[in-house]
């Protein structure tokens, strides 16, 4: 059996830097990160079981490029994490934000899953260690956020198409994971400017939530998110749950 090897979309930092550190320090993976761009925190990763490649994951012609480097590299895929994901625009279904803003949004949360899955998945079919797909959702894809329409609907449609991916292809395990409330950079933009869209009690607070330190670290979901695509069991296929569920009690960190 070979090392599992794992792509991740959005590695560069936040959650996917977090994911990729478990990922090559804790479960001796080979991993590809994909990302815009490759930061000092990823770059310092470098080893023979990291391979970086720059893209955007909106780019379908750069997927079939991606594919081909990790098989020459590595000779096989074993799981897929779709971490790459923007807030971007904060606005209300009634204002005066472009439809091509949504579209745009839409792109990045939403387009590019069904890109990377077209493309991998004749190759995790093949998978020795059995295919895993790992979707990092949110809480937002059944709440429904007041000033957040562009993502909540994109992670309900992203849930959505984890559902479908588990009854279209069985024996690939897919899931879908709400890893809470990250200290990452997504929370300050929401604590900087959500506020003039937000309910303001809701804005409040992730304020006060950041304030009292109760912020999920990367690290704590990050190993669960790690740890389901490698290890994701077939009770699993096609679920939504939240990374510290008793589901994923056993894939959290000791």
């Amino acid at each position: 059996m070979h090392k599992p090897v794992i792509l991740v979309t959005g590695a560069s930092k936040g959650i996917g830097l977090a994911v990729t550190k478990h990922l090559l320090y804790i479960f001796s993976a080979n991993v590809v990160a994909i990302s815009r761009t490759v930061t000092p925190e990823l770059e310092a990763l470098k080893s023979d079981s990291l391979l970086t490649v720059t893209g955007d994951v909106t780019d379908e012609h750069a997927w079939p490029l991606i594919i081909q480097r990790t098989l020459q590299k590595y000779n096989a895929i074993d799981g897929l994490i779709l971490n790459a994901g923007t807030l971007d625009p904060l606005c209300r279904i009634g204002d005066d934000t472009p439809l091509d803003s949504w579209k745009k949004h839409f792109d990045v949360n939403f387009f590019s899953l069904v890109t990377a899955l077209k493309a991998t998945l004749p190759v995790l079919r093949k998978s020795e260690l059995g295919g895993r797909v790992v979707f990092v959702s949110s809480g937002a894809a059944v709440k429904g956020t007041a000033g957040w329409g562009p993502y909540n609907a994109s992670k309900a449609a992203m849930n959505s198409l984890s559902r479908t991916l588990a009854e279209e292809e069985p024996d690939i395990k897919s899931v879908a994971v709400r890893p809470g409330m990250v200290d990452t950079g997504m929370q300050h933009i929401l604590r900087e400017s959500g506020g003039i869209h937000m309910a303001e009690e809701a804005h409040k607070m992730f304020v006060r939530t950041h304030a009292e330190g109760k912020l999920v670290k990367p690290e704590d979901c990050g190993h669960v998110i790690a740890a389901l695509a490698i290890k994701a069991p077939k009770s699993l296929n096609g679920q939504f749950v939240s990374w510290d569920s008793e589901e994923c009690k056993d894939f959290r960190k000791d």
